[in-house]
């Protein structure tokens, strides 16, 4: 995932992140910015076919990112490795079942560092 001055500018503008710091020659990642990896990953099978999930019934449970070290940027090109960190079965308050799946996307640096990790929480409701 290589991480490019113009994709943070425009990322930037397009959130609303005003911070002048990501208009600068190698300007930081914003804290969501991590969510295009998504552009980057291989589709062939997508991770909902993957996980055998039903599109019609999913719902975003949250997404939250967690740095380590300097932020990401300009000019760094990281390695995005998704894995299923946990799967839980829930009651939802109307009494149907829902499948809670926590993916986990960890961003290495070249030398095999971590830079960040993301956790995407994804809901499946029950059938109707």
């Amino acid at each position: 995932m290589p991480i490019e001055r113009g994709k943070i500018r425009e990322f930037a503008a397009a959130t609303g992140a005003t911070d002048p710091a990501y208009q600068t020659a190698n300007p930081p990642v914003p804290p969501t910015f991590m969510a295009t990896s998504m552009h980057w990953e291989p589709h062939d099978p997508p991770l909902s076919t993957l996980l055998g999930l039903n599109l019609s019934r999913v719902l975003q449970g949250g997404q939250e990112y967690t740095f380590i070290g300097a932020l990401p940027q300009a000019g760094d090109c990281l390695r995005a490795e998704t894995s299923v960190e946990s799967v839980t079965e829930k009651r939802s308050s109307r009494g149907g079942a829902m499948t809670v799946i926590v993916v986990l996307t960890r961003f290495t640096r070249p030398d095999g560092s971590v830079a960040a990790e993301g956790r995407a929480t994804v809901i499946e409701r029950a059938a109707s």
